[in-house]
């Protein structure tokens, strides 16, 4: 099969493989595309929870961006965990060097299991600076109301919210809405021309490890081969739900998900 786009990752290491830059690479690669990465930080965790954080420094996080993409030049970004305020800073020197339009930024500062993966500063700057970088910002309801201070009960909620990152200089949100209390999942996008609502049927697991950066690199990935942005989130939330329906259930806490979900392992082996 020929591979239909480059996309870089830049985002943290999930030893447990569910989430972070390890989902990342295989959405990107089960949809068809390259991936390539710059790693920000190593989480050691499992479904259980994280139980420590390693950072890697903004030069080598920027060195690795620009290196990477001098030799094999990126279709689009895909933006995951930025744990301070320094790594923000050099990954948007980084990019404007590169000159990319296609940045999707999902901004990760909560774990599945609670644990904060990102300081008040880093919060305070992704909001003032990165926002107004990305073409599309991807957060869930937590992340939403960190970022708006405005607490998100139901859709409308939502709707508010995002409308508020628009304010701020956000050109494209989309609020991710399994954090509400439904039978189904609401995930709202919104810019200056639309509000759309994405309604899914909500899957009765706790094996939701990962959805957040599996449904940000999906989306890249359909931006990268040149969908319109309603089509590629109606794309990587179809992927998603199909990942989650048919989760492999690992682990004792929150699973992942089956990245492999779109590709028929059994004609490979035949």
């Amino acid at each position: 099969m020929k591979l239909k786009s480059k996309i870089l990752i830049i985002a943290g290491s999930d030893s447990s493989g569910g989430a972070g830059i390890q989902a990342d690479i295989k959405t990107v690669t089960t949809l068809g595309s390259y991936a390539m990465t710059a790693v920000t930080a190593v989480t050691i965790q499992n479904t259980t929870g994280v139980s420590s954080i390693i950072p890697i420094s903004p030069k080598e996080i920027s060195k690795q961006i620009e290196f990477t993409s001098r030799d094999i030049r990126p279709d689009a970004v895909k933006i995951g965990m930025l744990h301070s305020s320094n790594v923000i800073a050099a990954v948007i020197k980084s990019l404007k060097k590169i000159k990319l339009t296609k940045i999707v930024l999902d901004p990760v500062m909560i774990a599945k299991g609670g644990a904060k993966l990102i300081d008040n500063k880093a919060i305070k700057m992704l909001r003032a600076t990165l926002l107004k970088q990305a073409y599309l910002v991807t957060p869930n309801i937590p992340e939403a109301e960190t970022l708006t201070n405005i607490k998100i009960k139901n859709t409308q909620d939502m709707i508010k919210a995002a409308k508020k990152l628009i304010e701020f200089g956000a050109k494209n949100v989309l609020i991710k809405g399994g954090h509400l209390k439904s039978n189904f999942i609401y995930d709202i996008l919104v810019n200056r021309k639309q509000t759309k609502i994405f309604k899914n049927i909500k899957h009765a697991t706790k094996n939701t490890h990962g959805t957040g950066c599996t449904l940000s690199s999906a989306i890249t990935t359909y931006l990268s081969c040149g969908k319109l942005l309603n089509k590629s989130c109606e794309l990587g939330i179809k992927y998603v739900n199909k990942s989650i329906r048919s989760n492999p259930n690992y682990g004792k806490g929150r699973g992942p998900i089956n990245h492999l979900s779109s590709i028929k392992i059994e004609k490979i082996f035949r």
